[in-house]
């Protein structure tokens, strides 16, 4: 059944996570965008109460410090969208609550992606799938966010057969202290440590200085889960079970921005030309691709950036109808609290 409440145009806004790496970044993405909420709560774990996380405001409410509420129940009350990031057991926990209390919840967790009756949206991939939401709308996988994005304005002119995806994931995709382990583990390489002394926590093995390709947990099919997710959330993304997915997902020593080399194979021929000129005019999309002038997106320069980044076109000569391309984006902006937002915008009248 379709959520029938209309989401006014001033909500009320509550971030479930607000103290984490994506729950900040929330508050950012909602000053960016100046997000017209009337108020905005900061919920979090009871140890996180009564710290204070400075907001730089939007809509009606003013630049000033959020006190942190621990996260109950009874949190959602007079909230209109909860946007979520606690992980999927902290998604399933509340779930009943916010959906009791009227608002929606938009969830950043794997928790509810692949539910039949909850839309996974990207907004300039599938848009019109938030008509049909029943409460809870999903976020999708970084990783599976920023290809989309791609591969949508490519299958507009030309379907999408196959594809063929190797991702470079940064270390804060493991959050904070992904990206703190590639910081320590770095100086203790340099300072000398002998590799087997290496702090190891975050990850399986060592993270500076090499490519780790495993990330999340190994399926029976060998597969990681992380992969599953790509091929999976494609599907329902672009809403055809048809396409094929094979997708290798690598966590490399690079602090923000995931990468992705992308092999898109196509029902009938498509130009490297036509395929450059289907990604400038599309929404969200910064084509950076001026191979000979060293010109592509490299993820250094893009971290703290909303689009998604696309470069290194060229057609695929391993298939009848080919192309290939590199694919940058920022997985906490972009990947996460952007695209949250930006499904939160499609709800406001």
């Amino acid at each position: 059944m379709a959520y029938s409440k209309e989401i006014p145009a001033n909500p009320v806004v509550a971030i479930a996570g607000a103290t984490g790496a994506v729950g900040r970044e929330f508050l950012k993405v909602l000053h960016d965008l100046d997000f017209p909420a009337k108020e905005v709560r900061a919920l979090a774990s009871a140890r996180s109460a009564g710290k204070k996380i400075h907001f730089e405001g939007c809509g009606s409410v003013p630049a000033g410090d959020l006190v942190v509420e621990e996260m109950t129940d009874k949190s959602f009350e007079g909230v209109d969208i909860a946007l979520f990031s606690c992980g999927a057991s902290v998604s399933r926990q509340f779930r009943e609550a916010v959906l009791a209390s009227g608002a929606v919840m938009i969830d950043n967790s794997s928790a509810f992606r692949m539910e039949t009756d909850v839309p996974l949206i990207v907004p300039e991939v599938n848009p019109q799938d938030i008509e049909w939401h029943s409460g809870i709308i999903a976020n999708p996988n970084c990783s599976t966010i920023q290809m989309v994005v791609a591969l949508k304005p490519l299958n507009d002119i030309a379907h999408i057969k196959r594809v063929v995806v190797s991702t470079y994931q940064a270390a804060s995709g493991a959050g904070a202290k992904g990206m703190n382990e590639l910081y320590d583990q770095t100086r203790e390489f340099l300072d000398g440590t002998p590799q087997e002394e290496l702090t190891i926590n975050a990850f399986k093995h060592q993270i500076a200085f090499n490519c780790i390709p495993h990330i999340d947990v190994f399926m029976d099919d060998a597969s990681t889960k992380e992969e599953w997710k790509m091929v999976v959330e494609t599907k329902k993304i672009m809403g055809d079970p048809s396409i094929m997915v094979a997708a290798t997902c690598v966590r490399v020593p690079v602090l923000r921005c995931h990468s992705e080399a992308v092999f898109v194979e196509f029902d009938e021929p498509i130009s490297a030309e036509e395929a450059r000129e289907a990604l400038s005019a599309a929404p969200g999309i910064v084509v950076v691709d001026d191979p000979f002038e060293a010109q592509y997106p490299m993820p250094a320069m893009m971290a703290g950036s909303d689009a998604t980044y696309v470069g290194r076109i060229r057609r695929d000569s391993s298939v009848e109808n080919g192309i290939a391309m590199w694919v940058v984006a920022d997985q906490v902006r972009k990947g996460a609290a952007l695209n949250a937002v930006q499904i939160a915008q499609l709800l406001l009248p």
